[in-house]
């Protein structure tokens, strides 16, 4: 079966284009090292609930939206191969530096799944 990483992740409005263009190269890293599949989804339909949500979940401010990302691979060891290659791209470096990103990092929720359903 094959094996998911995700993540939730708070993007202040103002720099979302910046965040894109990481997404946009991220997903040429990821692929580019063997990810079968690769998404950077921005919230439409997400409510703040009264007790948990998406929002609630990364501690969302006013001026910011949830984006919802995730990575798919043949497998957890699948997975754990890419990684570190990617991990070790360049292209990445300035990428993975916290002052750089367009967004609070300790924000982020991050983790790998194994699929249970795969309905195609």
């Amino acid at each position: 079966m094959a094996y998911v990483d995700g993540f939730i992740i708070p993007v202040p409005k103002k720099k979302l284009q910046a965040y894109r263009r990481m997404a946009v190269l991220g997903g040429k890293v990821w692929r580019d090292h063997g990810a079968l599949d690769y998404k950077e989804c921005i919230a439409d339909d997400v409510k703040v609930g009264k007790r948990t949500s998406f929002p609630r979940s990364v501690k969302l401010k006013k001026n910011e939206i949830v984006i919802f990302s995730y990575v798919v691979y043949k497998s957890r060891k699948h997975r754990d191969t890419v990684m570190a290659k990617v991990m070790k791209d360049p292209r990445l470096a300035t990428m993975m530096d916290p002052k750089s990103m367009p967004f609070d990092g300790k924000r982020m929720i991050i983790g790998g799944f194994k699929v249970m359903v795969d309905a195609k």
